[in-house]
This record gives structure tokens, C-alpha cells and sequence, in this order.
């Protein structure tokens, strides 16, 4: 019995976990929306609690803790992690670049003077989860520097995600409360620099921050990532209140917020009229950019920075499994999903890009693995490819 419960534990700890849970509440909602639940489910989500819909709390309230959380991410890594110092970070932050603007660049050719030109961010983004889970499913056949990598690049990939929503999808801004959230900003950085180490003197200020951005213009989820750049880090083995901070919320986000959100977003109803959609440019165009422009973007720019000669293949690797990574950055669900909805206004154009952001996320999938399992096992890596 111990030993059956310390296995469980250590699998709650992992992220296999919380993408099992997400996919659960994926495939529930999509029976929600195709059963006859569907208005009763809809009619409760957009019921009202205090100033905001549910919906609304979990897109703009709860989503703002996975940024904050995104944001704690990014912050470790740039410190300490995959992405500090110029040598470590050049491969992801090159292969991130790439894969952000070679879909944009394809969803915005496609859909070019179209009512759906607004939707190009949403081929751009990784979702980390979904990525690391189907990178777990070659197991061992892989070196584990392929899975620093790809974390890497995924938490790049949310970088850019999250300027390109804070700079190309905010709305009208309100000065005063940009001003007011300077502020705030301001003390936070204080703090920080005082030396100050209670969560609450943060996370307090955190909240109010919070609310001046929701009524700035500006997406509110963009507080999450300014609050976590003010939390102080160290490099040594000390744990930080950044550190502390991630791990309070890992299972919180993993567990609880992104299967809400997945609840709540992806209630599509596929009928006839939905599959007929997917040929039209918008979702010709999601598909087309995470299938094929992602693994361009990220394997042409990773090439030519190791041309170039700063940056190297990840350790024991090879570039059929460079590939076959670069194909599982199709994988967009969470940010891609988050991106249809600021987008559109139209909840036929929402649903049909969620829609298209399904099937290419698990054709991605497919193609990742596939390819990330042949290449593993009977290919060797070239002694031509510098390797960091």
C-alpha cells in the first residue's frame, strides 16, 4: 500500500498528471457542447458573479495566476536556468523566434485583407504541457537534453506570446489606470530591491495591480507576468520566494486553473457546419502554420544559428529528433486558444479556430512522436554538428 501510494504521489508530481487532467476536461467539454447539456453548461458559464461572468473570472481572474506562474518560469530560467547566458539561451530563443513568425507569417499570407486577418498570433504559441507530455511517450529513447530544449523553447515561445497579446491585442487604454499600475510597479520593484522577502507585501499590491490593468485596456492576464519579474531570485540553493512562490502554484495552475479553462473554452458543438469550417482560410491557416510553419520556423533559425556557429545541438541529439521536437511546437492548445479569444468577437470564428487549433495540435502530436521514435533508435548524431 506504500509503495502503491508513493508511485501515485510521484505521478501527481509530474506533468504527465496535469496534461491527463486537462485532456480529460478537453474531451468532457467537447461532450458537454454535442450532448443535450450544452445550453444549460453555456447558460451557467456566462451567469454572473459580483462584476464579471464565470467565464470571465476564469479568463481574465484565474488565467492571470497561469501567467503569473509563466512569468515565474521565464524569470527562473533567464537567472539560473536553460536561458542564462548568451551560449545556453541562443538555441531556444533562436528556434522560439523562428517558430512564432514562420506561422504568423503563413495564417497572415492566408488570411490576408480577410474578416479573420486579426487571428494571425494564434499558430504562434506552444503549449508547454502538452508538448512535455507527448515528449514523455518516447521515454527513455531520447536524450533528456531534448526536453530542456524543448522546455526552453516553449517558455520563450510564452514570452513572445505574451508581448504580442499585451501589444497587438489590448483594447482602448484608460491612462489613469496604466498610471495607477506604473505605481504600483514601481513599489514592487522597491520591494525587491529593499530586500524585501514576504509573499503577502507582493502578492497583495499583486491584486490591486491586477485590477488597474483589467481596467486599463490592456489584457489583465499581463499583471501575472509583470508581478513574477518582481519577485526576487537567487542563484544559489536557497529557495527564493520566486521558487517558493512557483511551487505553492504548480499544482494549483496544472490541476485546477488550465482544466477550468479547457472546461470553459473549448465547448465546441461539431457538426456538419463545423467540419465543412475547416477548410475555410482560417483554419486552413491555424492547421497549415502550427503543422508545417513550426517546425520550419524553429528548424531553419536553430540551423542557421549552429551555422553561424552560436548555438549547438542539444547533447546527444540529432536533427531527425531537432525535427521531430520541432514538430511537437505544433502542439498550441492552452496560449493558441487563449489567443482565438481575443481575437474574435464572433463566437462562430472563436469556436472555428478552437476547432482548428484540435486538430492541428493533435497532428502535431502524432507527427512529433512518430518522428521523435524513428529517429531515436536508428540514427546517430552527426560529429560535423557542434553540440552544446
Amino acid at each position: 500500500m506504500r509503495v502503491n501510494l508513493r508511485v501515485f504521489q510521484s505521478f501527481l508530481r509530474s506533468g504527465a498528471a496535469g496534461s491527463l487532467v486537462l485532456f480529460l476536461c478537453l474531451i468532457a467539454s467537447l461532450v458537454i457542447a454535442n450532448s443535450s447539456l450544452a445550453t444549460a453548461f453555456n447558460e451557467l458559464l456566462e451567469k454572473s458573479l459580483g462584476s464579471l461572468t464565470i467565464t470571465a473570472w476564469i479568463n481574465d481572474a484565474l488565467m492571470s495566476v497561469f501567467f503569473l506562474l509563466v512569468g515565474l518560469e521565464i524569470k527562473r530560467e533567464l537567472v539560473e536556468g536553460e536561458l542564462a547566458g548568451i551560449s545556453r539561451a541562443s538555441l531556444p530563443v533562436l528556434a522560439a523566434a523562428g517558430g512564432a513568425l514562420a506561422p504568423a507569417l503563413i495564417y497572415a499570407w492566408m488570411n490576408r485583407n480577410a474578416p479573420a486577418a486579426a487571428g494571425w498570433g494564434i499558430p504562434m504559441a506552444t503549449d508547454i504541457a502538452f508538448a512535455l507530455a507527448a515528449l514523455s511517450l518516447i521515454g527513455k529513447r531520447i536524450p533528456s537534453s531534448l526536453k530542456v530544449f524543448l522546455a526552453a523553447l516553449a517558455i520563450v515561445d510564452d514570452l513572445i506570446a505574451i508581448l504580442v497579446i499585451a501589444i497587438f491585442y489590448s483594447a482602448k487604454l484608460e491612462v489613469h489606470y496604466l498610471l495607477y499600475a506604473a505605481g504600483l510597479l514601481a513599489l514592487l520593484f522597491a520591494f525587491n530591491r529593499l530586500g524585501v522577502k514576504s509573499l503577502v507585501l507582493y502578492l497583495i499590491p499583486g491584486i490591486a495591480l491586477w485590477f488597474c490593468i483589467h481596467h486599463s485596456g490592456v489584457h489583465a492576464t499581463i499583471s501575472g507576468v509583470l508581478l513574477a519579474m518582481t519577485l526576487p531570485t537567487t542563484v544559489g540553493a536557497e529557495e527564493s520566494p520566486l521558487e517558493k512562490l512557483e511551487c505553492l502554484l504548480t499544482r494549483p495552475v496544472n490541476f485546477i486553473i488550465l482544466p477550468l479553462f479547457a472546461l470553459a473554452n473549448t465547448a465546441i458543438h461539431i457538426g456538419p457546419q463545423m467540419l465543412q469550417a475547416l477548410r475555410s482560410d482560417l483554419s486552413t491557416g491555424i492547421i497549415i502554420g502550427l503543422v508545417f510553419g513550426k517546425p520550419l520556423g524553429i528548424c531553419i533559425t536553430a540551423w542557421f544559428g549552429i551555422r553561424i556557429g552560436i548555438a549547438g545541438l542539444p547533447r546527444k541529439s540529432n536533427w531527425l529528433q531537432l525535427i521531430g521536437v520541432g514538430m511537437l511546437g505544433g502542439i498550441g492548445f492552452t496560449m493558441s486558444t487563449f489567443i482565438a479569444l481575443l481575437s474574435f468577437h464572433d463566437p462562430l470564428m472563436q469556436a472555428e479556430a478552437k476547432c482548428a487549433v484540435l486538430v492541428a495540435s493533435a497532428v502535431a502530436a502524432i507527427l512529433g512522436v512518430t518522428m521523435l521514435a524513428m529517429a531515436g533508435g536508428k540514427y546517430r548524431t552527426r560529429p560535423a554538428a557542434k553540440q552544446l
